[in-house]
């Protein structure tokens, strides 16, 4: 495990910061160690560190939307209002939509095999947006129209959506039936998430202004607090829905209104904690993937990622009909809304457990999705935000 974990800091460092030097994001570097190290290549990585890599990814996940709760300004999102909402389901839609159109004729597969497929693909990684957006609201690119808030609201809506469509879809394809009940299901988690969050992030903001406590073990207060909150997710599954990474943004935006002072300084500590988290998270998102399986899918697979992108580029452009947007602002948010990552190393591989006939597929697709949209979409985001936003410090 010690072994395993000084290759992963020490190969993700190194290969992402000759990435970073040569203007390629330095994620791209870190899924590229992983590919290396993981077990589809040299398998230097301890087995009790692939078998803990899903519950350490999400406190990776964790950390950094907590980050970014704690820079959210929800007067910032309420200037947004109707874009921010349909960002979290339209793009998806309409990326689940040309997946339907085109796989079929293109890969082989039953309509029901390309809703299955579309729902893995068709959400986006908070993983990779969330450190993006934080930057631009940091340098204060876009934030004149709230844009970095837009686009990092969305991502983190956007999965819960996305796995309720996966969940539904792939019940289906094992003989059951779709419940409307399963559909009912997307807006409670999401009420239910962030109303949770607010009332923890009031308890906790009155926990602080009467106690005097150090930086640090507010932190851990706070990451305490939010594992409970995941955790509560997972034992409320199939009873209840509850949103936990929703929670846990929630819970940082309310610490943010009620005590910024505060939460501006947490929000350093956790910028810290992510430099370690980010290795970590995309080395082992990099360790799952299987390049024989891209391999055998062949430029077909690579045709149809690319073609539902376009659609949900197109989904992103009617949810911002009728903003004061200009048209260069909606080609950033086009581009920026296009990374996957985490979602995709953390269901791609489930229908393919539960037997399905599309599993293998469906993981070859997950797999090249994540190979070229991650490295795509950071890319993208990184050329293209100072040419199309507006800098607030510059006017």
């Amino acid at each position: 495990m010690l072994l395993s974990l000084a290759l992963i800091f020490l190969c993700g460092m190194f290969l992402g910061s000759i990435f970073k030097k040569i203007k390629i994001p330095s994620l791209l570097g870190m899924l590229i160690t992983g590919i290396i190290l993981g077990p589809y290549a040299l398998n230097l990585l301890d087995e009790s560190i692939m078998v803990l890599s899903p519950d350490i990814r999400q406190v990776a996940l964790i950390i950094i939307l907590t980050r970014a709760g704690l820079a959210l300004d929800i007067d910032d999102l309420k200037k947004v209002g109707r874009p921010a909402l349909l960002m979290c389901f339209v793009p998806a839609c309409f990326e689940i939509l040309g997946m339907v159109i085109f796989a079929p004729k293109l890969l082989g597969i039953s309509i029901l095999d390309a809703l299955v497929m579309g729902a893995v693909i068709g959400a986006v990684s908070p993983a990779v947006i969330v450190p993006k957006m934080l930057h631009l609201m940091e340098t204060q690119y876009g934030t004149n129209k709230s844009i970095p808030q837009l686009i990092m609201a969305g991502a983190s809506v956007d999965d819960i959506f996305v796995i309720v469509l996966f969940t539904a879809f792939t019940g289906l394809a094992q003989g059951n039936s779709i419940s409307p009940i399963s559909f009912v299901q997307i807006p409670i988690s999401i009420i239910t998430g962030a109303a949770a969050g607010i009332v923890v992030g009031m308890i906790v903001s009155i926990i602080f202004k009467t106690n005097h406590l150090r930086d640090s073990v507010k932190v851990i207060l706070i990451l305490s607090i939010s594992f409970l909150l995941v955790t509560l997710e997972k034992e409320l599954k199939g009873y209840f829905p509850f949103s936990g990474l929703l929670a846990i943004m929630s819970m940082g935006a309310t610490l943010q209104k009620k005590y910024i002072q505060v939460a501006k300084r947490l929000s350093v500590k956790f910028s810290k904690l992510w430099v370690a988290a980010e290795v970590i998270l995309f080395v082992l998102v990099g360790a799952t993937v299987d390049l024989k399986y891209a391999y055998a899918a062949g430029f077909s697979a690579i045709i149809v990622i690319f073609l539902v992108l376009i659609f949900r580029m197109v989904g992103v452009f009617l949810c911002l009909i009728k903003t004061n947007l200009t048209v260069r602002e909606r080609l950033f948010c086009m581009i920026a809304y296009m990374p996957k990552a985490t979602v995709q190393a953390a269901i791609g591989a489930i229908p393919l457990s539960m037997g399905l006939s599309c599993g293998k597929i469906v993981l070859t697709v997950a797999v090249l999705a994540i190979i070229i949209t991650a490295p795509l979409g950071a890319f993208g985001i990184d050329i293209t935000y100072k040419k199309f936003l507006s800098n607030e410090r510059s006017n």
